[in-house]
């Protein structure tokens, strides 16, 4: 009987797998295979609380492909050694697997083919770096003019449904998913496919319609909590893409409509910075922008250790980095707050909270993580103009009007009063006493003044 293998990388799900498809369509045979990589465990970019929720997330996909006469067969080592080792082993014809754009998937795909018969296929992005490109065949590097191509581009079919049976041979050695790390109660998303495809479903019958209103708000759940389920293929590009279409389709008004348009220019947003990190690999390493590749960082050891583990001063910045810390995500809009803090209020190198970021986030992905920090940085392509320095306190009193986001993950300032609650310095000694949380002794003062190093920011940056 021919067989091929389905190399299992950032596709944890039956459900509109193009590779897994393929290869059904190919053999009579398929033998599901993940290969567990040193670069898992040993990247200074790797999370704990990310590694555990892929784990996880590998159970579920083993129980899943187990009640279809199936089952994952985990492999360790070199993914090319070990991939090579059983499609000798079990007589394989084929090996197909979702192309990934990475610069280190693709050194390790590239690696694979040159000895072994790899089909790639589509699945990880709607459509791949090279599909949407400017008429002369160069890439897009500002995301607007990036989008309306994209949005032109012809649909490229309806997801496909999950296999009812999948023949795997019997009797495979394989090794159990490691059962360590294991994913902390903190962290809010439990893995799997069956969980994504829950959380779309209730996003696409309510929270989608008020995504526009309520996606910026860091005290209220106005977001899909899809993004570690996307970072692992657990829900498909397509199969999101597909659920805003139709929510544009059905949306009640205009209100309603621009949501879910909105929500599909954040997947769009996705893939803008997948397709930068493909033509631009170098951006995981220095900014896009040449003329600030020399910023005169001052990366103080000591802000930075206060900025990481939420001990700035700040209210809001606090909250949101202890966020990532417990739960292992962060709110976008508090993404962007404490990286605009890190990088312009403490001149602390990017690439630092890059870093920091990488190795805390359950739904950490090179690429946007990257773009995302570049953007706010200044430094990258489609980015924030240099003198665009988020306010903290603004930002907080805006988009967490009562501190209800701040008071869950500072409980310093549980008792502190909403006309204080965005700035506790600001509060009169007496009433310091009174609720017990003296500034600099229960909080703390807040280790910059914003408006004297927004200054200082602009300075260096204008040079």
């Amino acid at each position: 009987m021919k067989t091929a293998l389905w190399w299992v990388r950032r596709d944890l799900r039956l459900s509109d797998n193009q590779a897994l498809a393929a290869a059904l369509k190919q053999a009579e045979q398929v033998v599901p295979v993940f290969i567990n990589t040193p670069q898992l465990v040993n990247s200074p970019y790797a999370g704990e609380k990310r590694l555990a929720f892929l784990y996880e997330g590998l159970r579920a996909l083993d129980s899943k492909l187990r009640q279809r006469g199936s089952y994952l067969v985990v492999r360790r080592g070199d993914p090319v050694l070990a991939l090579s080792e059983l499609y000798q082993e079990v007589g394989a014809e084929s090996i197909f697997a979702e192309a990934d754009y990475s610069p280190f998937a693709r050194r390790r795909d590239q690696t694979a083919a040159r000895s072994l018969p790899i089909h790639f296929t589509s699945g990880l992005m709607m459509y791949s770096p090279e599909a949407v490109l400017k008429a002369e065949g160069t890439p897009y590097t500002v995301f607007t003019p990036y989008s309306k191509a994209w949005l032109a581009q012809p649909w490229p079919g309806d997801p496909l449904p999950a296999a009812a049976h999948i023949p795997t041979p019997p009797g495979i050695r394989g090794e159990d998913v490691p059962s360590d790390p294991r994913l902390p109660a903190d962290v809010p998303f439990r893995a799997g496919e069956d969980e994504a495809q829950r959380r779309l479903e209730a996003f696409a019958e309510n929270g989608i319609f008020h995504y526009g209103e309520g996606r910026n708000r860091m005290d209220l759940a106005g977001t899909s909590g899809l993004s570690p389920y996307l970072r692992f293929g657990m829900l498909s590009a397509r199969q999101a893409a597909a659920t805003a279409r139709l929510a544009e389709a059905r949306a009640a008004d205009a209100t309603a409509r621009r949501s879910s348009e909105a929500w599909l220019n954040e997947l769009i947003w996705r893939e803008f910075y997948i397709t930068i990190l493909y033509h631009y690999p170098f951006v995981r390493k220095t900014a896009f922008r040449q003329a600030l590749r020399d910023l005169r960082w001052v990366n103080d050891t000591e802000d930075f250790s206060a900025w990481a583990q939420g001990h700035t001063g700040y209210p809001v910045v606090d909250a949101a980095m202890r966020q990532l810390l417990q739960t292992g995500w962060m709110h976008n809009r508090a993404r962007m707050i404490v990286a605009s803090f890190l990088t312009k209020d403490l001149l602390v190198d990017w690439r630092w909270g890059e870093r920091h970021f990488m190795q805390h986030l359950v739904d950490g992905d090179p690429a946007s993580n990257n773009g995302g920090w570049q953007w706010t940085a200044g430094t990258g392509t489609d980015a924030a103009p240099y003198f665009r320095i988020f306010n903290p306190v603004l930002q907080s009193m805006k988009y967490d009007p009562e501190g209800a986001f701040i008071r869950k993950f500072v409980p310093e300032l549980t008792k502190v009063p909403n006309e204080f609650i965005h700035s506790p310095w600001k509060m009169p000694l007496e009433l310091q006493t009174q609720l017990g949380c003296l500034i600099g002794r229960d909080y703390p003062a807040p280790i910059v003044d914003h408006k004297m190093a927004r200054e200082r920011t602009l300075q260096i940056y204008r040079q």
